[in-house]
């Protein structure tokens, strides 16, 4: 019987391995791939996809047909957990697939933590910053608003998600409001807390020029549909809301009872493997790596594809497996809209025009030569 791979979700840290399902196919292994959308949409553009400077197509890879142009299949579908003793991953639809090895690149998502009361349990106008697809339809929703009224825009979060939605929130009325909206960053401690004041200024300043307002240690206890409560029980109305206030690990790997970091992600070693479970791997937001705590960026999803390729054909063929090396420090770009940016390589920071262009080079690159897959495939 031919060996299953089994690859969960078609993120970054999977995009070189989805580019290669031709060779493990070639070899004589079955290759399913399970994900809850036909594409997969690049978390780097999608404020830019937010704010009008990115139609969807320009930021997503097109995940089924790659798969299933190789010889590979595609599942949509999402996946509840994983039983290693049988070696089974188990659907929310209710299929179960089998496999010998499985690799998750699973990402993340924004918690909603005190969204809704008991009459209001989903408000429509309350999104999360993750999945990036849904900023399509905030985006519509938001030029609507926009056409209407002043309308009072929430950002729930201190960090750089929080930024950059408000900043392309406020590109999006720019281009295509008749009003322009009251934005304001609900941040729980200090805005842009982690980072150096060289980088927190800049950013701060670009975002209070707008006149987008900055609370700093404005908890939020609630969010309604009409209004945000903060722990001090003061209360903000709101027409549209963004949660941003960071992202958790998929609860996959907690509801396998497979061994997990502080951050609930999948407990991974040097190899990308997980700890109690050599048939398991994974890479990109839903890991916790071993060695050393790595910050969610896509930067390290993109330095896992390699060594993800290699140590997944490995573990089929009984190869020696290569370590992973999370590198030196990396570029960082943020884009808050108006065809401005803040950028940071280290002791090198610096914002304005120059700072997005090359974020946008770097990003539609990216994008260009993973969607050349399609083509090729």
């Amino acid at each position: 019987m031919k060996k299953h791979l089994v690859l969960v979700g078609g993120g970054h840290a999977h995009m070189v391995t989805l580019e290669n399902i031709k060779e493990f196919v070639k070899k004589g292994y079955n290759v399913t791939v399970i994900g809850p959308s036909i594409y997969h949409y690049y978390s780097g553009m999608g404020p830019g996809m937010l704010g009008k400077t990115y139609l969807p197509e320009q930021i997503r890879f097109a995940t089924r047909d790659v798969v299933e142009s190789q010889g590979g299949r595609f599942v949509k579908d999402r996946v509840t957990h994983i039983d290693p003793e049988t070696r089974n991953v188990f659907t929310l639809s209710g299929n179960t697939v089998s496999y010998d090895v499985v690799s998750c690149n699973a990402g993340s998502h924004v918690p909603m933590t005190g969204v809704g009361t008991v009459e209001e349990e989903k408000p429509d106008n309350v999104y999360p910053v993750k999945p990036i697809e849904k900023l399509m339809e905030a985006s519509e929703k938001l030029q609507a608003l926009f056409a209407e009224s002043q309308a009072r825009v929430s950002v729930v979060g201190g960090g750089p998600s929080s930024a950059e939605v408000a900043g392309n929130v406020w590109q999006l009325a720019k281009k295509t409001g008749t009003h322009m909206p009251e934005i304001r960053i609900f941040c729980a401690n200090r805005f842009m807390g982690r980072f150096s004041d060289k980088i927190r200024d800049r950013v701060k300043a670009v975002l209070e020029k707008r006149k987008i307002r900055i609370l700093e240690n404005a908890r939020v206890q609630k969010v309604t549909r009409t209004y945000i409560t903060l722990d001090s029980k003061k209360q903000y109305d709101t027409d549209f809301t963004f949660m941003a206030a960071g992202v958790t690990p998929s609860e996959i790997f907690e509801k396998s009872n497979l061994p997990v970091g502080p951050d609930k992600g999948l407990l991974v070693n040097k190899y990308l493997q997980s700890v109690a479970d050599p048939k398991i791997f994974g890479g990109g937001d839903c890991i916790y790596f071993q060695d050393q705590p790595l910050d969610k960026v896509g930067v390290y999803a993109v330095r896992q594809n390699p060594v993800l390729l290699h140590n997944l054909m490995a573990a089929l063929e009984g190869g020696e497996l290569m370590p992973f090396d999370p590198g030196s420090d990396y570029l960082l770009v943020f884009n808050l809209g108006g065809g401005k940016g803040v950028l940071k390589k280290k002791n090198i920071v610096f914002n304005g025009r120059l700072a997005f262009t090359i974020k946008h080079y770097i990003d539609t690159k990216f994008m260009k030569k993973f969607q050349a897959i399609e083509k090729a495939g």
